[in-house]
């Protein structure tokens, strides 16, 4: 799930997946496979991902894993984790079409 948050994060954030690309020093095709999670990216990648959002990995990396148990998580268990998921989904929404 990890390239789903890395999509909706650069979404977020207002990088085009070549923007992405770029920075990262990777293709557009590898950056598509991460992000559409048919491929793992690095631990050096996601540290460069850190640096880019001038964030820790560490918090990057949980963030990740909390949105995958949000998406998991039962009805009715855990309301933050769920609003978090609507929240980040909602703040990527109308900027990936911009993206494409």
């Amino acid at each position: 799930m990890i390239g789903e948050v890395l999509k909706k994060t650069r979404t977020i954030y207002g990088y085009k997946a070549s923007e992405m690309s770029a920075k990262l020093g990777i293709s557009n095709s590898y950056l598509s496979e991460i992000e559409n999670n048919k491929k793992q990216p690095s631990l050096e990648l996601l540290k460069t991902y850190s640096e880019i959002y001038g964030m820790k990995l560490s918090s990057l990396i949980s963030l990740s894993e909390k949105y995958e148990d949000a998406i998991n998580a039962n009805k009715g268990q855990d309301i933050i984790r769920r609003t978090m998921i609507k929240w980040i989904d909602y703040m990527s929404s109308d900027l990936e079409a911009d993206d494409e």
